[in-house]
């Protein structure tokens, strides 16, 4: 119906924003049935109401206490996901909701569409932030974090998501993490069996020892013959989880170990801009190498962005060589037997060692002049004599008098760098002779053997074997230490052959060995491939190295010195040996505790270690437990698991979380997740979240999944089938001369000019936050236009995986929208429906069909932002037919904004007689013979020029086109009786005449 009959031109005539005041107050004389924010509020709290009381959005399982209908469990099911949010007492913003109503848009054309939905959202909410709060206010963690959770909820309820609330979580509820215990217990008692290509249990590992079937490594007594504490240490060699002493990040200022994710690129904490010093400390470690192949192979099988794959490929990094071994001696030219240790460390006797390097240019052997081991190389300490070699060159002392001085001091300068910056390519380049020299292996060459701090620990063996002439940093550091190149590359750039006459280091794969014989062995003409094939022969057949795969993936470092975490299941006997806890004596939960904060120390201490708030509460920490061989005490762990674990499986607790027997049903489990077509792998149909998180929670989050898969406990060996990543909602920061953040909603803008408080201050687009007083919240644009307009806007901003910047003025756009769709259904003055049963006309169901068309294929491709654009232009053609919407397009136009605005489509749906919920409403389709035009223009071009535009079917062929083309008037006439060389038809909408 058009607007001139929809209500009196006062209210036509009226502003169509939330305007106050006298003209407000004359708009709502004339039109007290006006869809306005009021009446959106009221809309909005009565439907939200009605579907928790209703239940709409429960989602059956096959069995167990959430069955449900079983015409609905025999429906195609959708299972749709949101990262789950850390629950933050600042609240939400409006940028927070972005992928969250994304989903619900999605989920909710997915039910229209014959789908059973799973769609729900709990809280990630364990971790630092609230422990910090706990510090600095006393207020215990469960307190502050459980508010924060009750106020997101109310705020994520305003926006009408429809969530099944039956299956929503907290990772701090003892009843999940109990199972987040029992899956760590699970991997700890698993161990990876290479020849199986899985994880096994680890009494199937202990059995082949106990057999005979598996020889004990390294050891020199049988299984039977070993004690407890020896048993333990074999077996640590293989557990997926496992404690070992190892280099970690160590923050003093936050009293805390850190992941190698959570530093920054400057060597800073993440959280709380502290400096980061490696460590050795006794850890809790996942094997996630072990995996390394796999992780890398079934991405191959997954739905996600190329950007998101490439990052997990780079983290995991593959890469093909060779281990050699180089034999070490500080018996070395001018050696000076050893007589003490290194500045820390064990006192050592001289003598001989290996030192294996892992390198993927084994063909460039012959050129190695030096080598460099990580500073913190366990054999460091056993090849430093006390005394420089005669002959030592003044720049590879660092200035100190003995080896020992030089190699303490430089471990205690690398210490306080981080990975990322050891890997920078600095210019200045760093290190200090050890004292001893290696013999390379294929050359009998003696080379001297340094430390320096871009080789690290994390990464193949600790050591290289440095071919400065063929790799850049090796040059730079040969350049800075006097050091020999030999080329063995023959330059393909018309460079020379001396190394010495080099600007820089050449590498290429295309190129020709030289310079590489020795005694047994030629590579000289070879090209690189080849080179590489015969040396890895010729080492396996000396028995000096062999063919191997290396990986950048280290280890995953699980332990935190935390108090706001899952405790660990662990305690230790008076020997040291660690327990597992049985699965009866779950969950291990928190204690209370009068201090949260594990003790922190100086900043810029790196000599400290940690003390975790835990190991100060001594009647949790030391319990008389009976394992199975009677009372006995023992000693808890006292370190906490990361952050990362609860969100590494609450895939599966959504499934099934009320089961307090068993990790999840396996039938609920296969229902939703398992392997079918289109999907290898399984998983949840679609994972919505940013990108941020490309590494840590989804490299984990999959390594567990394997895990729990090869030992049985679900059908699908990959979590997210399909991920997408949303963009990011900005936000203008403004900031005064002293570049301090002032309230963008106090910004005046004169001129293109912006001031606060009379003082002109800088604009830049950045993030939205309270800390940049930027901040919008969801309850300020749904109090002032209502939450379907604030669901709209966010959709039809831009594509949902563009970042793009608020504007809060432009919110006004989409409660036009919603104000002209209400009118054209809905009488302004008596608020009766105003829709009729007549034919709709050509034109109508031309254009409502098409919209029908199109919104589907816009919807099932998160295309939402055309979807909105499309049902805007549907509607403003309905405002333009200037009469009453007949029911046949009323009712479809509802149905098609229902997802996307869900509120008013349910008022409307009511009004239009309908009893039932919008829901589950099936979603319409179009139908073909309304969406083909019946005409298309088709242009004509002489010499690229048009000279015509024809009106033709959608279905003409290329044939007939052309012989419409060439008869047209305008064409021959432009032709002038020139001959045509050649017709190019593209029907519909194309003819290229080239002319003689």
């Amino acid at each position: 119906m058009s607007e001139t009959n929809s209500s009196p031109a006062a209210a036509e005539s009226a502003p169509e924003g939330p305007a106050g005041g006298i003209a407000q107050a004359a708009v709502e004389a004339a039109a007290p049935h006006r869809y306005t924010a009021a009446m959106a509020a009221g809309i909005e709290a009565r439907w939200q109401d009605f579907w928790e009381a209703e239940g709409t959005y429960e989602a059956p399982n096959p069995t167990g206490d959430l069955a449900g209908d079983p015409a609905t469990v025999a429906r195609p099911k959708k299972f749709i996901m949101d990262m789950f949010p850390y629950p933050s007492g600042a609240g939400l913003h409006v940028g927070h909701p972005l992928g969250y109503i994304a989903t619900d848009v999605y989920a909710r054309y997915q039910r229209m569409t014959g789908h059973n939905v799973l769609h729900t959202l709990g809280f990630d909410a364990f971790g630092l932030p609230a422990e910090q709060h706990a510090v600095a206010t006393g207020t215990h963690p469960r307190v502050s974090t459980e508010a924060a959770m009750d106020n997101m909820k109310r705020q994520l309820r305003r926006l009408g998501l429809g969530h099944d609330q039956r299956r929503s979580i907290a990772t701090i509820d003892p009843a999940y993490y109990k199972w987040t215990q029992w899956i760590f217990l699970q991997i700890y008692n698993s161990w990876y069996d290479d020849e199986a290509g899985k994880a096994r249990p680890i009494d199937e590992l202990i059995a082949q020892f106990a057999s005979g079937e598996r020889a004990v490594p390294g050891a020199t007594r049988a299984w039977p013959e070993l004690d407890a504490a020896a048993r333990a240490e074999v077996l640590s060699g293989y557990r997926l989880a496992y404690a070992s002493e190892a280099p970690v990040n160590w923050a003093p200022g936050l009293g805390t170990v850190l992941a190698n994710e959570e530093v920054t690129s400057d060597g800073r904490s993440e959280r709380g801009n502290f400096p980061v010093f490696k460590s050795k400390l006794r850890q809790w470690n996942m094997r996630i190498t072990a995996y390394a192949d796999r992780l890398l192979d079934d991405l191959d099988g997954l739905d996600w962005p190329e950007a998101i794959k490439l990052q997990q490929r780079n983290w995991i990094g593959r890469s093909e060589g060779a281990r050699v071994d180089f034999p070490v001696s500080t018996d070395g030219p001018g050696a000076v037997p050893a007589t003490g240790a290194v500045s820390g460390g064990p006192a050592t006797a001289p003598g001989t060692g290996v030192i294996t390097v892992f390198t993927t240019r084994q063909d460039t052997l012959f050129g190695a002049t030096y080598m460099v081991l990580a500073p913190e190389h366990d054999l460091v300490d056993r090849i430093v004599p006390a005394a420089w070699p005669e002959g030592t060159h003044d720049v590879w002392t660092g200035g100190h008098a003995t080896p020992g001085d030089a190699v303490a001091a430089y471990r205690k300068q690398a210490a306080a760098k981080s990975d990322v910056e050891r890997q920078a390519d600095a210019k200045e380049k760093t290190g200090v002779f050890t004292g001893a020299h290696a013999t390379n292996p294929v050359s009998g060459e003696q080379v001297p053997v340094f430390i320096a701090d871009y080789v690290l620990m994390g990464y193949g063996t600790g050591a290289i074997m440095a071919v400065p002439a063929h790799d850049t940093r090796d040059f730079a550091f040969a350049r800075a230490f006097e050091l020999p190149m030999r080329c063995v590359v023959e330059p393909s750039d018309g460079r020379g052959t001396d190394p010495a006459e080099w600007d820089d280091a050449f590498a290429s794969y295309d190129a020709r060995i030289v310079n590489s014989a020795g005694d047994g062995i030629t590579l000289d003409g070879l090209d690189v491939t080849a080179a590489k094939a015969r040396i890895t022969e010729w080492l396996e057949r000396e028995g000096i190295g062999h063919g191997t795969v290396n990986f950048r993936l280290r280890d995953w470092l699980f332990s935190r010195q935390r108090y706001w975490g899952e405790p660990f299941p662990i305690v230790y006997d008076e020997d040291g040996v660690a327990h597992a806890l049985p699965e009866s004596m779950l969950p291990l939960e928190l204690p209370e505790v009068d201090d949260y904060s594990p003790r922190t120390f100086d900043p810029d201490d790196a000599d400290t270690r940690p003390e975790t708030p835990l190991s100060r509460n001594a009647d949790w920490v030391n319990v008389t437990l009976d394992l199975g061989d009677g009372p006995r005490a023992y000693r808890r762990e006292t370190n906490t698991m990361p952050n990362w674990a609860g969100s590494c499986w609450y895939e599966l607790r959504y499934l099934d979380p009320h089961n307090d027997q068993r990790l999840v049903d396996p039938d609920i489990e296969r229902y939703w997740m398992s392997p079918r077509a289109g999907m290898p792998t399984g998983g949840v149909d679609l994972y919505v979240g940013g990108a941020e998180h490309a590494v840590l929670h989804l490299l984990y989050a999959r390594f567990w999944s394997k895990v729990l898969f090869d030992l049985g406990h679900i059908s699908s060996p990959e979590p997210f089938h399909k991920l997408f990543n949303q963009g990011m909602i900005q936000a203008y920061v403004y900031r005064d001369s002293r570049g301090i953040a002032v309230p963008a909603a106090e910004i005046e803008e004169r001129d293109g000019a912006f001031f606060h408080q009379g003082e002109r201050v800088s604009r830049l687009l950045g993030k939205m936050g309270k800390s940049l007083k930027n901040a919008v919240t969801p309850d300020e644009i749904a109090a002032e236009y209502g939450a379907d307009t604030l669901r709209l806007y966010e959709m039809a901003m831009g594509p949902l995986d563009v970042s793009r910047p608020w504007d809060t003025r432009a919110v006004v756009g989409q409660y036009r929208l919603l104000q002209r769709l209400w009118r054209n259904l809905v009488d302004e003055t008596t608020g009766d429906v105003t829709v009729t049963g007549d034919e709709p006309a050509e034109d109508t169901l031309r254009a409502l069909h098409k919209a029908v068309d199109g919104v589907r294929q816009d919807l099932e491709g998160l295309r939402f932002n055309t979807a909105i654009a499309k049902l805007t232009e549907l509607n403003n053609h309905l405002t333009k037919a200037n009469g009453p919407l007949p029911r046949a397009v009323a009712e479809p136009l509802v149905l098609m904004i229902a997802p996307l605005a869900p509120h008013i489509a349910e008022e409307l749906w009511r009004k239009l007689g309908r009893t039932d919920s919008v829901v589950h409403q099936d979603f319409p389709v179009a139908d073909p013979a309304y969406v083909v035009d019946e005409t298309v223009t088709c242009v004509v071009q002489i010499k690229g020029k048009v000279k015509a535009r024809l009106e033709v079917s959608p279905s003409i062929s290329d044939e007939e086109l052309e012989r419409i083309a060439l008869a047209d008037d305008k064409v021959r006439a432009a032709l002038d009786g020139a001959g045509i060389r050649k017709v190019v038809v593209r029907a519909p909408k194309l003819v290229n005449i080239v002319p003689m």
